[in-house]
Parts: structure tokens; sequence; C-alpha cells
């Protein structure tokens, strides 16, 4: 996995939150609990993703060094 791919998912995840939250506005009073939580709930993804995102941008740094800036995939 490249952390490319990584960090398009967590920008992804900004995206659905957003989605979920401004579809939260269109349920009633009893429902819109439940959607603004699930919003919130997507909302905590992006971070995480975008940390292991980072790690792994690290990670292939110190292999390219290793491997004399030979040869990305």
């Amino acid at each position: 996995m490249r952390s490319t791919y990584l960090e398009v998912v967590s920008m992804g995840g900004v995206a659905l939150c957003i989605g979920f939250w401004t579809r939260a506005k269109g349920y009633d009073q009893d429902e819109r609990g439940n959607a603004e939580r699930r919003a919130l709930f997507v909302g905590l993804w992006p971070p995480t993703l975008w940390l292991i995102g980072q790690s792994l941008r690290e990670l292939e740094k110190k292999k390219l060094k290793r491997v004399g800036g030979r040869g990305k995939r």
C-alpha cells in the first residue's frame, strides 16, 4: 500500500462526512441526531488515515535512501 492511496482515501472521508452531515439536515428531528452522530463518526477517520499515510511516506523515503534512490515503485 502506498502513502498516496491513504491520503486520497482520507480526503474522500472528509467528503463523505460532509455529505452525511448535509444529508442529516433533511431528516426530521427524531432521526437527525443519529444521522449527525454517523457523520461525526465518519469524520474521525480522515486524521487517522492521513497520519498512517504520512508514516508510510516516511518509510518509503527510508527505503529509497537504503536502496540508493533507484527503482521507484
